[in-house]
C-alpha cells in the first residue's frame, strides 16, 4: 500500500498507478521532472518577466494582482506573478509540451487541459524571509472554492507545482493533509480558517523537495506553506504553479475583473506588508 510521501519518476507517461495514488492521497510527487539545466533556464526567464513587469509598473495581469516584496539586497521583487507564461515564449512552450500535456490524464475520467489563460494562469511564487519580505508563508487553504467566486460550481482541478529550489522539510515549504480531498462539503469549507490559520496539524505531511521536482495535489486538498526558519538567501523558495482544469473554457483577458477571493486575500497580505514598493532601478546582474 502506497504512502502519501512515496516518490515517483516520470517516464513520459501517466499510468494507472499514478492515477490511483493521487486519487487515494490527493497528492503525488515526481522526482526530477526537469533537469537542473532547465531549472536555471526557467529561473532566468522568470527574472526577465519580473524585470519587464517592474519596469512597466504593472500591478496586475488579467485582473489578478501581483504581490510585491524585497530581495535580500533590498531591491524590489515580485513574490507572486500570475500568467507568467504570457511574457515568456520559453515558459509558454513548456506548458504546451507533451511532457506537461500528459499530466492532464491525472484528471481521468474528466477531460483535463492546461489553463494557461484561465484561473491565474502560470503562477510563480517566490517565498523569501527578510526584514522587508511580506510573502514568507501561506495559511491553510484549498484551491477549489475559487470556482464559486467565479460564479460556477466546483469542478475537478489539479495544482501542479514545479519546484525551482531545493526545499527539505527542515526549510519549511509545502504541508498537506492527505485524504482531505474527498471528505465532502463540510471538510472542504470548514476544516480550517482559510489563509488565516498557519498552525501545524498533527496529521500534516511535509515533503523533501529538490529543484526540478514536481508535486501535484487535488484542488480540494487542504495544504499550506510553512515559513522557513532561516533568514535571507537560505530561505529562498521559488515554485511555478500550473493549473490543470476541466469544464467550460473560461479565459481571462486584460478586461477581466479581480475575483473576490483575490480581493479578500489582498487584505490579509497587505496587513503583512511593511512598506510600499519603491520605483525600480534596473539591475545588470540577475540573482538566479
Amino acid at each position: 500500500m502506497s504512502t502519501p510521501t512515496q516518490q515517483f519518476h516520470f517516464n513520459g507517461q501517466i499510468t494507472s498507478l499514478h492515477i490511483e495514488h493521487l486519487k487515494q492521497h490527493g497528492i503525488i510527487h515526481f522526482k526530477q521532472f526537469i533537469s537542473y539545466h532547465t531549472v536555471k533556464e526557467f529561473l532566468y526567464e522568470i527574472y526577465q518577466v519580473e524585470q519587464h513587469l517592474l519596469n512597466k509598473g504593472i500591478q496586475q495581469v488579467n485582473g489578478i494582482p501581483l504581490k510585491f516584496g524585497y530581495n535580500v539586497d533590498g531591491a524590489p521583487l515580485i513574490q507572486r506573478i500570475a500568467f507568467a507564461s504570457l511574457f515568456s515564449s520559453t515558459l509558454s512552450n513548456f506548458l504546451k509540451s507533451d511532457q506537461v500535456q500528459e499530466l492532464t490524464k491525472l484528471l481521468t475520467p474528466y477531460e483535463g487541459r492546461i489553463g494557461e489563460l484561465e484561473k491565474d494562469g502560470l503562477v510563480v511564487n517566490h517565498y523569501l524571509n527578510t526584514s522587508d519580505s511580506s510573502f514568507t508563508r501561506l495559511g491553510w487553504h484549498t484551491d477549489s472554492p475559487r470556482d464559486l467566486f467565479l460564479g460556477s460550481r466546483i469542478k475537478p482541478m489539479l495544482n501542479v507545482g514545479l519546484h525551482l529550489d531545493d526545499c527539505p522539510q527542515s526549510n519549511g515549504g509545502l504541508r498537506v493533509l492527505p485524504g482531505t480531498h474527498n471528505k465532502g462539503f463540510f471538510t472542504l469549507f470548514f476544516k480550517k480558517k482559510y489563509f488565516i490559520d498557519h498552525e501545524p496539524d498533527q496529521n500534516e505531511v511535509g515533503l523533501d523537495i529538490q529543484a526540478g521536482d514536481l508535486t501535484i495535489h487535488d484542488g480540494r486538498l487542504w495544504h499550506r506553506v510553512q515559513q522557513s526558519p532561516y533568514i535571507g538567501e537560505k530561505s529562498r523558495r521559488r515554485v511555478m504553479y500550473i493549473p490543470v482544469i476541466t469544464g467550460a473554457y473560461q479565459p481571462k483577458t486584460a478586461d477581466s475583473k479581480t475575483p473576490l477571493y483575490h480581493r479578500l486575500a489582498s487584505l490579509v497580505f497587505k496587513k503583512q506588508a511593511k512598506k510600499k514598493v519603491p520605483q525600480y532601478e534596473p539591475q545588470l546582474n540577475p540573482t538566479i
